[in-house]
This record gives C-alpha cells, sequence and structure tokens, in this order.
C-alpha cells in the first residue's frame, strides 16, 4: 500500500476513485464539489440525485462520466463547529466509509480532497491528520487498494500533509 500527497487537481488524476467532498444532497457546490461536478459533465448531477442524500459521516459511489476516474466516492464531513461536538470522529468515519466502500467495489487507486477544510472550515491540520491516520488504519486491514493520493489544492495543504509523514 502506498499513500502520497502531491500537488494536484483532484480532477485530472486516473485512478479508479476520486472521493468528492460533498453536501448531503450530493449536489454541486463551490469547491472541490463544483469542480467534480463541472468536470464530469451533467450526468453526474443525475446519478448523485439517485443516490442522495448522504449523511455526514456516510459515502455513496457514482460513476465518474467524464472524468479520468473511473468513480466518484462521495462523503460528506462534518461543519467545524468549534470541536467538541464529535467532528473528529464524523470526519474520521467520512475517510473511514470511502475506504470501506472502495474496497467494497475491489478498486485499487483513490484520491481524497483534504476533506472538511473549505468551506466547512475544519482546521487543516488537525483534518490531516484524521485523515492520514483513518485511511492508513482502514489499509492496514488488508483489501484491495494499493494506492490512496492526498491531492493537495495548495502549496499550503500540501505542506501540512508532507509535514505529518507523507
Amino acid at each position: 500500500m502506498n499513500m502520497i500527497a502531491r500537488l494536484v487537481d483532484i480532477t485530472t488524476l486516473r485512478v479508479d476513485a476520486i472521493v468528492n467532498a460533498a453536501n448531503k444532497e450530493l449536489a454541486a457546490g463551490g469547491g472541490v464539489c463544483g469542480s467534480i461536478h463541472r468536470a464530469a459533465g451533467p450526468e453526474l448531477a443525475k446519478a448523485c440525485a439517485q443516490v442522495s442524500p448522504c449523511p455526514v459521516g456516510e459515502a455513496r459511489i457514482t460513476p465518474g462520466f467524464q472524468l479520468p476516474a473511473r468513480y466518484v466516492i462521495h462523503t460528506v464531513g462534518p461543519v467545524w463547529r468549534g470541536g467538541g461536538n464529535g467532528e473528529a470522529d464524523l470526519l474520521a468515519s467520512a475517510y473511514r466509509s470511502a475506504v470501506k466502500l472502495a474496497q467494497r467495489e475491489h478498486l485499487s487507486s483513490m484520491a481524497f480532497p483534504a476533506i472538511s477544510t473549505g468551506s466547512y472550515k475544519y482546521p487543516l491540520r488537525e483534518a490531516a491528520e484524521i485523515a492520514i491516520t483513518t485511511v492508513g488504519d482502514e489499509l492496514a486491514k488488508g483489501g484491495t487498494i494499493r494506492e490512496v493520493i492526498f491531492a493537495c489544492r495548495s502549496t499550503d495543504v500540501l505542506h501540512c500533509y508532507v509535514v505529518l509523514g507523507l
């Protein structure tokens, strides 16, 4: 298994699945979610409507349509409310659910954005620690996933993952 962080637009990655930091309705939004919907084309919105809603901490899968990735795994992270409202457990659950869904589909590669760190305001360092630990723990259990890319949207995000050991 290989976990790496890269400065890259997640919509350009040729992996089995990219993960969408989605809202509960799985509707096109801003940030990564909006970019994924634009790159995948209008078919993605129709597919999302068939598998929504998606509660915080859970994941759903759709085809990737016009993306280089075969699938999009949509997961909903928590909105940051100060850290005392179960946000860490919910964020870990979002990462865990996405990995488990990829394993169930027998995928071998996937890419994650920094879930909840954009408009949901989760502090980057804490979110990256949860991402690395949770994904690493799931991969250590075995399964089909061989490569995980943490797709960083900026050098600041990449630096955070690198400092944490990726």
